[in-house]
């Protein structure tokens, strides 16, 4: 887990609930977004287009999110720039390139998006860097993805904001879909395992996938189980993701998340997906009610039933420390 400074703790306090629980939205979705949308409306989008679809989520779920997550590309710097962005919300900002590539001995390559940095991230005024990173703990280049987990970890240390890492699974047989049972039978072990070798290399809080496959798995308790794992995995707080799963799977999965350890969500399409297809009057209506009911719906849930992230910072916490004075060489050298 990431060692707390005091950016990172007023940055976490700023992200979450007073309760401190993460109830969050996500929108960085770039490429997958723009295809979506054309597809939907059976054009071409435009580059306006695309922000102005973040820009009126972020009008509508950001003041009812402790944070939103979006990319710069599209939507990070817009927001704040047309004020959409109300100030009690926290910002969360994405630092990897959209998709990935395929190692020269195999293996999903996650790479960071060029001329963009952590300090940058710092000063348009976020709480928080995210990285999506595919792993796999027996890819051939596994070493190499988590030497870039420790790299941004170092970034996001020096300009003391908190990491939010979001490893995502795959079948390392190119033959074999995330969706086949083969793989599902593997999901729960391959989640709980790169949780337990990545957050220790400076992770902050861990956006995690939901350990089993919910089309191959509806045990509640087996489910629970490997919540719990994860949970006793890691020493950090974790958030669940929503990967696409219908809304009323997703509260499901965050109920039983959040009663077995997590500390709430950062939820994306299982929102707002259904918004992609409609326009203009239509979307608004959608957004500001269906949308908008899950997200609140989502946030009963996870204040109900989360673990507030400063029970996994306790012993950090505890021992956080400031001499009277503390200010003279605070910042060294950065302040200088």
């Amino acid at each position: 887990m990431g060692t707390l400074n005091l950016g990172k703790i007023r940055a976490l306090s700023q992200l979450s609930t007073p309760q401190g629980i993460f109830t969050m939205t996500a929108y960085d979705h770039r490429g997958s977004l723009v295809k979506s949308l054309g597809k939907a409306l059976g054009r071409d989008v435009s580059f306006e287009e695309v922000v102005f679809f973040k820009s009126e989520l972020t009008r509508v779920l950001a003041p009812l999110s402790s944070a939103v997550l979006i990319d710069p590309e599209y939507g990070a710097g817009q927001v704040v720039a047309n004020r959409t962005l109300p100030g009690q919300c926290g910002l969360l900002v994405t630092y990897e390139e959209t998709g990935y590539t395929e190692g020269d001995k195999g293996g999903r390559v996650t790479t960071l998006l060029p001329d963009w940095n952590v300090c940058k991230i710092r000063l348009m005024g976020a709480q928080g860097v995210k990285v999506l990173l595919y792993y796999h703990p027996d890819a051939p280049n596994a070493a190499q993805q988590e030497e870039l987990v420790v790299k941004v970890a170092e970034e996001c240390t020096r300009w003391e904001l908190p990491l939010f890492l979001e490893p995502i699974c795959y079948p390392l047989d190119p033959n074999v879909k995330k969706s086949d049972p083969g793989f599902a039978a593997e999901r729960p072990d391959i989640v709980i395992e790169s949780a337990r070798r990545l957050v220790p290399l400076g992770v902050d809080v861990l956006k995690a996938e939901f350990p089993t496959d919910a089309a191959h798995e509806q045990d509640e308790s087996r489910m629970a189980a490997y919540c719990r794992r994860l949970t006793e995995s890691i020493e950090a707080p974790w958030v669940l993701l929503s990967a696409g799963v219908d809304f009323e799977t997703f509260a499901e999965q965050v109920r039983i998340a959040c009663q077995n350890g997590a500390s709430g969500f950062l939820a994306g399409r299982a929102i707002w997906k259904e918004g992609v297809g409609l326009e203009g009057q239509a979307r608004r209506e959608f957004l500001e009610t269906t949308a908008a009911d899950r997200l609140r719906r989502l946030g009963q849930i996870a204040l109900a039933y989360g673990r507030p992230w400063q029970a996994a910072y306790a012993t950090q916490l505890a021992a956080f420390d400031l001499p009277a004075d503390w200010y003279k060489t605070y910042g060294t050298p950065l302040c200088e």
